[in-house]
């Protein structure tokens, strides 16, 4: 009797521990967002793997800063490391926007030494409670073989999200990274661009 007892209590444990648990996370990636396309760009360009402020460096989803604090909700995730999907998506990106150029990013297989680097410091990427979902960055191209900078320039975008929730705010994100690469391929282009014969 008393170990029938046991086994009805640890099953009714285990039960209502599986019922208590939390529901699977969802996975969030971000996406290529078409743009101007520029022609002549460099043979080929590696995106190097873009650097991340800390609290953005994490699995979960950083939706939003006020007054101090960051809201993140545990069951909104990223599909890989931020840093290495920055990286991925900025180098499709550009890669639409300079087609006559080979880009790839320092994380994937390729190790051919690029005609141009380009470097991202990426030191904000959320929504800032009650406004837009804000990108601030420092970006730096430099040459390959020699490493000789190029250009450099602090980034600052914004844009308001299409509406509330999670799917919205990464809309907006893959949004102003596209936008980042509109500046940076104009950059590259200007920076590479031969000079004119007189």
């Amino acid at each position: 009797m008393r170990i029938s007892r046991w086994r009805h209590l640890a099953w009714f444990a285990a039960v209502t521990l599986t019922a208590c648990a939390s529901a699977d996370p969802t996975y969030y990636t971000l996406m290529v967002v078409p743009g101007p396309v520029l022609a002549g760009g460099p043979a080929t360009i590696e995106v190097r793997r873009p650097g991340l402020a800390g609290y953005l460096d994490r699995s979960d989803i950083v939706l939003k800063s006020a007054d101090y604090r960051l809201a993140v909700n545990s069951q909104l995730r990223w599909g890989e490391p931020l840093g290495d999907m920055v990286g991925r998506v900025l180098a499709q990106d550009l890669t639409q926007r300079l087609p006559g150029s080979s880009v790839y990013s320092e994380s994937g297989a390729i190790t051919a030494d690029p005609s141009v680097r380009v470097e991202v410091d990426v030191q904000d990427f959320e929504a800032v409670a009650g406004g837009p979902v804000i990108l601030n960055a420092e970006v730096a191209v430099e040459q390959g073989s020699s490493h000789r900078p190029l250009a450099a320039r602090h980034v600052s975008l914004s844009a308001d999200p299409a509406g509330p929730g999670a799917a919205n705010l990464v809309a907006t994100m893959s949004a102003l990274l596209g936008q980042l690469a509109d500046q940076l391929s104009g950059t590259i282009r200007s920076a590479t661009a031969a000079p004119a014969r007189g």
